[in-house]
């Protein structure tokens, strides 16, 4: 079985599958998110073959039923392309251990890209979470929090608050990141409401970045194939640069680019009118566009912005939270306070679907000391009790094995051994960038334009005729995908219970592809 993976898509869909629509992986070019239009869009990569990393004791019992043709025939796949459910081959998952999994032919993969970078804990603590879920489910299977709570959600959300930065001491649970996201859009509007200024609904969101699929997480998206098949949209989002460097004037300092940034971003406010904002919103590393991070004193001068207008600030750490930095918030990492926080993905290691929201003491108290008297936003299963005992059980496994600190103890050396496999292929390296467990190298052929450019083989040709296949060959899950302005990413998120061990491993079979993809496309 070979997984394949093809070009653009958005950054929280699933890490295997062939040809999607459109929908782009993206970069800042003018917040142009459109594949070229000779090449399909493309999943997340990844990948393995039957002869890739076998271990013979991790087969999986013989199938009796062939489970790819039953999901073919009746399970609606997310982002996930017209060939997958006729011709094309469709992976089958069984089973994980620590940092891989294991298909139905027992065949390894090393999981480069943690799930969907949520599986925070690896594949190894299920049965421990699964017992204090049992535990739950015992107790409590079901309650809601309409205006009762229960022991999970309490503690959970105590828990979090005292992890989160300053006064983030009040939590909302969803049950997943677009909903974070749709409950923040909801507060921030009815928190300007209730102190009189109903005319602020608009929000400044960045370029190609990502917030989901729902309906007003989508329209904070600025991605455009995401977004332009449901369009008209929320009004009044709008979109400023993100903190891309590659292909930045070679002069520009880092100081020159914050305050261009920021100078771009106050500018706008101002176009827009300052009274008409009612939040911004950022990830503290941007993930579509491929890792992201910030120049030094971009968010402390987006915080200066917010006060100077009155805007709320809210930090989307859908993948930024619970770790994957270095630190369990990426604001704190960063160095900045928001009004609020979004998260979903990391909080339970993905073993359970929760999200939510943490918001600051002012902006919660303001909205229960108005007319209404409450948050006027409810969902069925936020704080499922079972999702929050998931979660709790999590956190605790995450700080007795230290998961956050082994990710700030050993970022430098993944950066390391990625720098090499960087410099080992600089032919087709243009740069590679990130934070924390979440990098991406972005390939260009034409080192002097930092471009990949056609005349040798196509971007598409190179990712979907040598790439994945190289991808599969070596038995390793990353994401691949080809930006707006026509180059490949390939992102690497692997579970934060990766070992300095597990690093040299991912390092070699990152060297093995490229190795296996630029000989044979003859680069």
């Amino acid at each position: 079985m070979t997984l394949d993976s093809t070009l653009t898509t958005p950054d929280d869909t699933p890490t295997t599958g062939a040809p999607t629509p459109s929908a782009p992986a993206g970069n800042d070019a003018a917040g142009a998110t459109t594949t070229p239009a000779a090449q399909p869009a493309t999943t997340p990569a990844a990948a393995a073959t039957t002869t890739a990393n076998p271990t013979a004791d991790s087969a999986a019992d013989t199938p009796t039923e062939n489970l790819a043709e039953i999901a073919k025939r009746h399970l609606v796949m997310n982002f996930t392309p017209a060939a997958k459910y006729r011709d094309a081959e469709l992976p089958i998952f069984v089973r994980g251990e620590h940092c891989s999994v294991f298909d139905e032919n027992g065949t390894r993969f090393f999981d480069g890209l943690a799930g969907l970078f949520c599986v925070q804990l690896g594949y190894t603590h299920g049965a421990e979470v699964g017992d204090a879920v049992r535990e739950q489910m015992a107790a409590l299977p079901y309650q809601t929090t309409w205006s009762v709570a229960h022991p999970p959600a309490a503690k959970l959300a105590q828990k979090i608050a005292s992890l989160a930065p300053g006064d983030l001491n009040r939590v909302f649970f969803a049950s997943g990141g677009g909903e974070s996201n749709e409950a923040a859009i909801k507060l921030a509007r009815q928190y300007h409401i209730t102190r009189g200024e109903s005319s602020r609904y608009k929000f400044l969101a960045r370029r190609v970045a990502y917030h989901g699929t729902s309906f007003g997480a989508m329209s904070l998206n600025g991605m455009i194939d995401v977004r332009k098949m449901f369009e008209p949209l929320m009004n009044g989002v709008r979109h400023t640069h993100n903190t891309k460097r590659y292909r930045r004037p070679d002069a520009e300092t880092e100081k020159e680019f914050t305050a261009f940034l920021l100078g771009e971003l106050e500018s706008l406010i101002v176009q827009e009118g300052a009274d008409t904002i009612a939040a911004i919103i950022m990830e503290p590393l941007q993930n579509a566009g491929g890792s992201l991070t910030p120049p030094t004193g971009y968010f402390q001068g987006v915080r200066e912005l917010c006060d100077k207008y009155g805007i709320l600030l809210i930090a989307d750490e859908v993948i930024t939270g619970y770790g994957r930095l270095g630190s369990w918030f990426g604001s704190d990492h960063y160095g900045f306070q928001p009004d609020m926080i979004t998260f979903a993905k990391g909080i339970a290691s993905a073993y359970m679907p929760l999200g939510g929201l943490i918001a600051s003491d002012r902006v919660i108290e303001t909205v229960l000391d108005g007319p209404l008297g409450m948050y006027n936003h409810a969902l069925t299963y936020g704080g499922h009790p079972v999702a929050c005992a998931a979660a709790l059980k999590n956190i605790e496994i995450m700080e007795r094995e230290g998961v956050v600190d082994n990710v700030a103890q050993l970022s430098p050396y993944l950066g390391e051994k990625l720098a090499e496999v960087a410099a080992r292929h600089s032919a087709i390296v243009g740069d590679l960038r990130g934070d924390g467990f979440h990098r991406t190298f972005e390939l260009v052929n034409n080192q002097a334009a930092k471009r990949w450019t056609d005349e040798v083989i196509s971007a598409g040709d190179f990712v979907n005729g040598h790439l994945n296949p190289a991808l599969a060959e070596v038995g390793l899950i990353a994401r691949v995908a080809i930006d707006a302005e026509g180059n490949p990413l390939v992102q690497v998120s692997p579970p934060l219970v990766m070992t300095a061990a597990d690093i040299d491993e991912l390092a070699g079979l990152l060297d093995r592809a490229f190795t296996l993809a630029t000989e044979r496309a003859g680069l």
